[in-house]
C-alpha cells in the first residue's frame, strides 16, 4: 500500500546516532566532537551508544563514515547511469554534489576523510577509509569501462576524478562556494 498521506517511520536510535554523528564529524572532525554532543544531537539515551556500538565513539565513526560513503555511491550511480559519456556522468556528478552542498550547506570537507583521518591513528580507521574510497574509485572506474576505457585507463580516469573532487572539497570550503564543483575540469 502506497498511501502518500502515510507518515514516515521515525529513525531508530542507532540510525539517529549514525546520522547525527556523521554530520558532527563532518563539521568538526572526529577529535572535535564529544560523546555527550552526539547523544544530545541524536536525542539518544546515554547507554544506547555502547549498546549499538560496543567500542563507543570509534565504532560509531566507522558506521557514520560507511553511511556517508553509501550516500556518495548512490550519487555516483545517479549521475553516471543515465549518462551518455564519462565526461557527461562526471559533470552531472559535480553538479549534483554542488546542489547537495547548496541544499544542506555542507562546507566542511569530504564526510569520510574528515571523520576517519581526523580520528585516532589506528588500523581500523585506515583500512575502512581505504576500503570506502577505493569503492568510490571502483564505481567510477566501472562507468569509465562502460564508456569504452580499458581497465587500466578506467582506473586512472577514476583516480584522476577522485583527486579533483578531494581538491574541490578544499577549494569549495575555502571559497564557501559550490560553484567550485560546477566548474571542475572533469576528465573524460
Amino acid at each position: 500500500m502506497t498511501d502518500q498521506t502515510q507518515t514516515q517511520k521515525p529513525l531508530s536510535t542507532k540510525d539517529r546516532l549514525i546520522r547525527s554523528s556523521s554530520e558532527l564529524f563532518r563539521e568538526r572532525g572526529y577529535s572535535g566532537v564529544g560523546v555527550a554532543e552526539i547523544l544530545k544531537a541524536a536525542n539518544a539515551p546515554k547507554g544506547s551508544l555502547y549498546h549499538h556500538f560496543p567500542n563507543g565513539k570509534s565504532d560509531l565513526a566507522l558506521a557514520a563514515a560507511a553511511w556517508a560513503s553509501d550516500g556518495m555511491l548512490r550519487l555516483i550511480t545517479a549521475a553516471f547511469e543515465p549518462a551518455t559519456s564519462f565526461r557527461d556522468g562526471a559533470t552531472t556528478f559535480c553538479h549534483k554534489l554542488a546542489k547537495l552542498i547548496d541544499i544542506s550547506d555542507i562546507w566542511n570537507n569530504c564526510p569520510v576523510t574528515r571523520t576517519l583521518f581526523d580520528g585516532p591513528e589506528n588500523t581500523a580507521f585506515r583500512t575502512t577509509t581505504e576500503h570506502l574510497l577505493e569503492g568510490w574509485i571502483s564505481e567510477v572506474a566501472m562507468h569509465a569501462e562502460r564508456f569504452g576505457s580499458n581497465e587500466e585507463e578506467a582506473k586512472h580516469l577514476a583516480e584522476h576524478f577522485f583527486i579533483l573532487l578531494q581538491g574541490g572539497w578544499e577549494l569549495a570550503r575555502l571559497r564557501r562556494s559550490s560553484n567550485v564543483f560546477r566548474n571542475l575540469p572533469v576528465p573524460g
